[in-house]
């Protein structure tokens, strides 16, 4: 890992405001461009990309018991740097990544000349990270009670948002979970019943490009964050709930100064290409710790999604292990309940036995102590650090490579607390951790390497629960690659071969979508742990194509492309991994997409191996020669999914 900062350039504006209404920072293509002003004495910035508005007049400040640092203040100082970094990653998007940006360094001061704080724009090409850096005060510490932080759209942007669920509210009080659907294709000027919507964000400047919004960077040292719209065009920065965490902890954070805020990111593209292909969540951070170990990811199996609690045994369990054996993967997840159902000294008898199979055990934990009502054990096993390092040290001692840690609802700077200590105990027991019904992951694959995945989706459990889910699987699928799975791995957990949710396969909800589908998800959707949804009885009840494409299946990838799609309707991408190149493109439209794309990672004149469905939802499989102008042509019917594989 190696990065460099080069001085660039310096502009310095030590007189009065008229010498410094604005100044710019641009990307290193020239395209993107940020403005920074303190007009009528108002710290605010523009967006432009490729001569085109996307953001304009959109404000900037921090309002703090130190003062009211959202106005009256100049623009001091511009200074320019160079960023570049490189780093490699097997969790991400790409396994190797090159970073380079124009960081600009705009200092704000007061009426007296007093420095109050920087804002940092890193702006890449098609990216841009920003965050307030807090200058030294007769103060070492600061309360911030509101930003003014806020993203001014061009009329007629239109937006693809997720609405912040309420807390207090959900399974046992556990909301905010972040598992409620999309609204797409919407006008700007609601705020969710007050609520407003969840990270990331993406909108639609008219027929000129996309703008995808997130935060980054946050660690114990800040809350999570939330935009809140509701006023035209102008959405801003808002603070957790109070009511979140089952009321306990401030909603408001506090920082050291000199401190900083965590980076707000922009990734604005004239397709949706760099929206699918952004990594600037994790550019912009570093590893916090270093690991313990090496951590091994891989597929796992997963009985609770198929056979829900009922399964939480200790035969089933072992059915599980010896098939995951069978198929080859590093895995098994082992579920609620465990604790009471197996009990922890059978627990160790078992991961004992899955050892011996070369199979790996992830054990399932409530979060809980005392800020929701999931009765689900084990629970108050990780809410103390007394607790967790007794139940961690454990772990270790019984050959348990993991944790899937369940039911923390909330962004305060508290559970951020939570969230840090959990990761970084687990790490000093050389322990994985994945969580579930959590907050969105902002750079922590980078920032914590024992971090593998979070859920924070509307993801595969709902299959089981109605069939209203089964019913907008496609829909909500088609969303992901272009918001949710854009800024972060997504543990879904799908990828399903049954037909029907059950351990027989002949009740409950019922699955509309194709065996082909299936498998293109298992690519689409990008984690480096992947608990997928195959049972068992698919060695028989499933085509013998779809378990063989299952065995194979990588969860760690070298290279991402995106070809075509639109949120809510259609996706094609492709990702590489050791050499081989997976193409998958879905489908959610009514009508069969039928479209023609050419894929320059495929050589002409090679062959693939396809998977494709029929009108009937009807999978098959054939080799498939690359023509000379390296094209394909989709026929994906609706719910099905077409796939290639190079040789």
């Amino acid at each position: 890992m190696k990065k460099t900062l080069i001085i660039a350039g310096l502009m310095a504006f030590f007189c009065h405001q008229s010498f410094a209404a604005e100044s710019t920072v641009s990307s290193p293509d020239g395209k993107l461009v940020v403005t920074v002003s303190d007009s009528d004495g108002t710290p605010s910035y523009s967006v432009q990309y490729n001569g085109n508005d996307y953001l304009v007049d959109s404000p900037l400040g921090l309002v703090t018991d130190l003062g009211d640092y959202s106005k009256d203040l100049t623009l001091k100082a511009t200074k320019i740097n160079q960023v570049s970094d490189s780093y490699s990653l097997p969790n991400l998007k790409f396994s190797n990544i090159e970073y380079n940006a124009n960081q600009g360094v705009f200092t704000f001061a007061d009426a007296r000349g007093r420095d109050i704080y920087d804002v940092v724009f890193n702006v890449s090409n098609n990216d841009i990270a920003f965050k307030y850096v807090m200058a030294k005060q007769n103060k070492l510490c600061c309360v911030i009670y509101e930003e003014k932080t806020g993203f001014r759209f061009v009329d007629g942007t239109t937006t693809f948002l997720c609405p912040q669920m309420r807390p207090k509210t959900g399974f046992a009080r556990t909301a905010p979970s972040y598992e409620t659907g999309y609204t797409l294709d919407a006008p700007m000027g609601d705020n969710a019943n007050g609520l407003g919507y969840t990270f990331p964000c993406l909108f639609k400047n008219q027929d000129k490009g996309w703008v995808l919004l997130c935060e980054t960077g946050v660690s114990s040292a800040y809350c999570g964050s939330r935009l809140a719209g509701g006023n035209g065009s102008l959405y801003t920065i808002a603070f957790p709930l109070a009511d979140e965490f089952n009321g306990i902890g401030s909603v408001t954070p506090g920082i050291n100064v000199p401190g900083e805020t965590p980076w707000r990111t922009i990734t604005v593209g004239e397709t949706l290409e760099p929206i699918v292909e952004t990594t600037v969540m994790w550019d912009v951070v570093e590893p916090l710790y270093e690991p313990s170990k090496e951590y091994v990811y891989g597929k796992s199996v997963w009985s609770w999604i198929i056979r829900m609690d009922a399964s939480c045994n200790f035969d089933e369990q072992k059915e599980y292990i010896d098939f995951a054996a069978e198929i080859g993967y590093e895995y098994i997840l082992i579920d609620a309940l465990w604790d009471s159902n197996i009990g922890y000294e059978k627990m160790e008898e078992l991961v004992k036995y899955a050892d011996s199979k070369g199979v790996g055990v992830f054990l399932w934990y409530n979060s809980n102590g005392y800020w929701n009502d999931a009765p689900q054990g084990p629970r108050n096993k990780l809410h103390t650090s007394i607790a967790r390092h007794k139940e961690m040290k454990w772990l270790k001692k019984v050959g348990v490579k993991g944790m899937k840690i369940d039911f923390i609802g909330s962004d305060k700077q508290q559970t951020m607390q939570l969230y840090e200590d959990i990761l970084c105990d687990a790490n000093e027991y050389g322990l994985m951790v994945v969580f579930h019904g959590c907050t969105l992951p902002r750079g922590w694959e980078r920032m914590y390497p024992n971090f593998a995945s979070s859920e924070a989706v509307l993801a595969s459990e709902n299959l089981s629960f109605g069939q209203g889910a089964c019913d907008n699987e496609s829909f909500n699928a088609t969303i992901h690659p272009f918001i949710r799975n854009a800024v972060a791995g997504m543990e879904f957990g799908g990828s399903a071969l049954n037909k029907r949710y059950s351990k027989g396969n002949d009740r409950g909800t019922y699955r509309r979508t194709s065996d082909v589908y299936a498998l293109a998800t298992a690519v689409l959707f990008q984690s480096p742990i992947q608990n997928f949804a195959i049972a068992p009885n698919n060695l028989t009840d499933a085509p013998a194509w779809a378990m063989d494409f299952m065995k194979e299946v990588p969860t760690t990838w070298d290279d991402l492309v995106f070809i075509d799609g639109y949120p809510g309707k259609y996706v094609i991408l492709a990702r590489k991994s050791a050499g081989k190149w997976y193409v998958t493109g879905i489908n959610a439209q009514k009508e069969t997409l039928k479209i023609k794309t050419t894929l320059p990672m495929l050589e002409s004149g090679s062959y693939v191996t396809q998977y494709s469905d029929d009108e009937s939802l009807n999978g098959s499989v054939e080799r498939v020669k690359i023509n000379r102008k390296q094209e394909i042509t989709w026929t994906i019917p609706y719910n099905g999914a077409q796939l290639l594989v190079t040789e």
